[in-house]
């Protein structure tokens, strides 16, 4: 196997959260800091973040529009952290401008961008010896309207964010997948020409 940083080697998504374990504001400030400096399109930045500490009125606001199946852990978080992205302006049109076909729709970039500012967190929370684990089945018309967002900031994921827990402490239909080994396809899986 080819060398990888143990940055990326020792992240995982565990769904066994520490309930007592609190994040601090500078580490939060530091993860978003991480993503701050992810490379977008055009330099344009469209990630947009909410942050909510265990119990505050923003954690439960996005907590309550998580699937109750993953409420089940998502409630040990330290940080609940909805990930979003600013909808683009339509740019020029198809045909006239030179682009159809080479480049994805504005928002399509953004989502593209957003995600490469989440896996900087991602890594950046591994640094400090955190865990992150993101949702993607989430009630985006909630997050909306009870976060009170802008109309131009599309929800997209939640990330969870704390320190490791004890598996013990999940239900018993989760420890399976908490405790199996991790795995990846193989390289050559991967890779669409030879």
């Amino acid at each position: 196997m080819a060398h990888l940083t143990p940055l990326l080697a020792f992240r995982w998504s565990p769904r066994a959260f520490d309930p007592g374990a609190e994040l601090s504001r500078d580490e939060a400030a530091s993860l978003l800091e991480a993503a701050r400096w992810a490379p977008s399109a055009d330099n344009a930045q469209p990630w947009r973040f909410a942050v909510g500490h265990r119990e505050d009125e923003t954690w439960k606001r996005i907590l309550v529009n998580v699937p109750e199946e993953d409420q089940r852990w998502a409630h040990r978080a330290a940080v609940l952290l909805l990930a979003a992205h600013v909808t683009a302006p339509a740019v020029g049109t198809p045909g006239v401008d030179g682009t159809a076909g080479r480049h994805p729709g504005p928002d399509s970039r953004a989502a593209y961008d957003l995600g490469q500012a989440v896996a900087h967190l991602t890594v950046q929370a591994t640094a400090l010896g955190l865990h992150v684990r993101q949702l993607l089945e989430i009630d985006r018309a909630g997050l909306t309207t009870d976060l009170d967002l802008p109309p131009d900031v599309r929800p997209y994921a939640v990330v969870a964010v704390g320190q490791l827990g004890d598996p013990l402490s999940l239900p018993a239909d989760l420890l399976a997948a908490e405790t199996a080994l991790r795995r990846r396809r193989p390289l050559a899986d991967l890779l669409l020409t030879p």
